[in-house]
């Protein structure tokens, strides 16, 4: 899922993609209920969790992005 984020954000200017350790920043596994790896958060509004397949992906960072 890593891979796949910074290959989008490599692709467009408008995303930016972060990777965070949640054993090293476990105020953050707990503000965003992270309760399996990875979980994907995207515009504070749409969340993947687990490895999912990059339509799907694309799919929810449309939804993100447009509010639906």
């Amino acid at each position: 899922m890593a891979r796949l984020a910074y290959q989008v954000a490599q692709e467009s200017a408008q995303v930016t993609a972060d990777v965070v350790e949640v054993l090293e920043f476990p105020y953050l596994a707990e503000r965003y209920h992270v309760h399996g790896v990875p979980k994907t958060i995207i515009n504070e509004t749409v969340s993947l969790e687990g490895a999912v397949p990059e339509p799907r992906f694309i799919d929810a960072l449309l939804r993100a992005v447009h509010g639906g």
